[in-house]
C-alpha cells in the first residue's frame, strides 16, 4: 500500500556529500533573433550515491538540465557543480576531460551508444583506451597509462560480469537485442569509472519487460559499482522504482517524491511516498496543478501565517 502527503521543503546546499549542485541555474537559446528560457533559476541537489529520477512534460527542462550535466551544453547563468567540477567555468580542454572521467552517459537511441564495427568487450574498453592516449599526450615517456593493457581487461570483465552480459563480449551490436545494446552501453559509460552516471529516456525504445531489466542494471551501478545515477525519464514505472524522483516544470525544480520501505507489525513491506513541494531561494514554490483545479485557485490567493505552517487558500476578498 502507498501513502501518499503532501510537504514544503528548502533546497539543501552543497556539502562534502554532493554530487550534483545547481543553484539558480540559467539556460537562454537563441533562434532567428528569439530567446527562449529553457531553465529558470532550477535548483537541484543529489547526493552521492543516489538513484533519481527526472520527470516532466515535453519542454519542461529535463533534457537541457541533463546536457549541461553531462557537458555537452554550457549553462548561460547560475552555478552547477559535478563531482566538484564547476560546469560554468571549465575550458574546452577541461570539458573533454570531464566528459570522459566524472560522468557517463546513455542515449535514448540505442545506435548512438556503440560503435557498430566493434565487439562488446571492444566497445566497453575503447573510453579507456582514449583516456590512456589523453593522459599519455600530457605526461613524460617515463610515464605509463594508470590502467595498462591488462588493467583495461579486468575493468572489461568486471562490467560484463556485473550487468550479466558476459556471454555477449564478442557479439557486434548488430548482433544484440535492443536491451543488450543498452546494458552493453551501460557498461560503455561506465568503463573509465565515473562519479556520475546520466541516462536520456534509455528503456524509451523499449518494450516494458525489456526496460524492467535495465533499469536493474542501473540499480546495479548504483547499488555495486557506487555510480550515483540520473535518469529522464517519461515512464512512470521507471520513476516509480526510484527513492527520489524529481519534478521539473517551467524550467524549475517544482516537487520531488521521496520513497522509503516500511515494515509493519506483522512483518509485511509495503512503499511509503511522501509528495514535497520545493521552495527556492526567493520563496517560490509550485504548486501541483490538481490541488489548484480542486480548490478553483488562479491569479490571486490568500496566505496567512499559522504557528506552524503557512496557509495557501482561495481568496475569498470581494473586489
Amino acid at each position: 500500500m502507498r501513502r501518499k502527503a503532501l510537504a514544503a521543503s528548502a533546497p539543501r546546499g552543497p556539502e562534502a556529500g554532493t554530487a550534483i549542485a545547481c543553484d539558480r541555474l540559467v539556460k537562454i537559446f537563441s533562434t532567428d533573433g528569439v530567446e527562449v528560457q529553457a531553465l529558470q533559476g532550477l535548483e537541484l541537489t543529489v547526493s552521492r550515491g543516489d538513484l533519481v529520477a527526472l520527470v516532466g512534460a515535453s519542454g519542461s527542462g529535463k533534457s537541457t538540465l541533463l546536457n549541461i550535466l553531462a557537458g555537452l551544453d554550457v549553462p548561460t547563468a547560475g552555478t552547477a557543480t559535478v563531482d566538484g567540477y564547476d560546469l560554468l567555468e571549465m575550458s574546452a580542454k577541461e570539458r573533454l576531460r570531464y566528459r570522459r572521467e566524472a560522468v557517463g552517459f546513455v542515449w535514448q537511441q540505442t545506435a548512438r551508444n556503440l560503435l557498430p564495427f566493434l565487439t562488446a568487450a571492444q566497445n566497453i574498453a575503447l573510453p579507456m583506451q582514449l583516456r590512456g592516449r589523453a593522459r599519455s599526450a600530457g605526461r613524460s615517456a617515463a610515464g605509463r597509462s594508470p590502467a595498462g593493457r591488462a588493467g583495461r581487461a579486468a575493468r572489461v570483465a568486471e562490467l560484463l560480469e556485473a550487468l550479466d552480459i558476459a556471454d555477449l563480449a564478442g557479439r557486434r551490436p548488430a548482433e544484440l537485442s535492443g536491451g543488450q545494446q543498452q546494458r552493453v552501453a551501460i557498461a560503455v559509460a561506465m568503463a573509465n569509472d565515473p562519479a556520475v552516471l546520466l541516462a536520456d529516456e534509455p528503456t524509451g525504445e523499449l518494450d516494458s519487460d525489456t526496460g524492467a531489466a535495465i533499469f536493474e542494471a542501473f540499480r546495479t551501478v548504483n547499488r555495486e559499482l557506487g555510480a550515483t545515477v540520473v535518469i529522464v525519464t517519461h515512464d512512470p514505472l521507471v520513476a516509480g522504482e526510484v527513492r527520489r524522483t524529481v519534478a521539473i516544470r517551467d524550467g524549475r525544480t517544482s516537487s520531488e517524491v521521496l520513497r522509503r520501505t516500511v515494515t509493519d507489525e506483522h512483518g509485511a513491506e509495503s512503499v511509503s511516498e511522501r509528495e514535497y513541494v520545493m521552495l527556492d531561494r526567493t520563496g517560490r514554490v509550485q504548486l501541483p496543478r490538481k490541488f489548484l483545479e480542486a480548490l478553483g485557485m488562479e491569479h490571486r490567493v490568500a496566505v496567512d501565517l499559522a504557528a506552524d505552517r503557512i496557509e495557501v487558500r482561495p481568496d475569498s476578498a470581494e473586489v
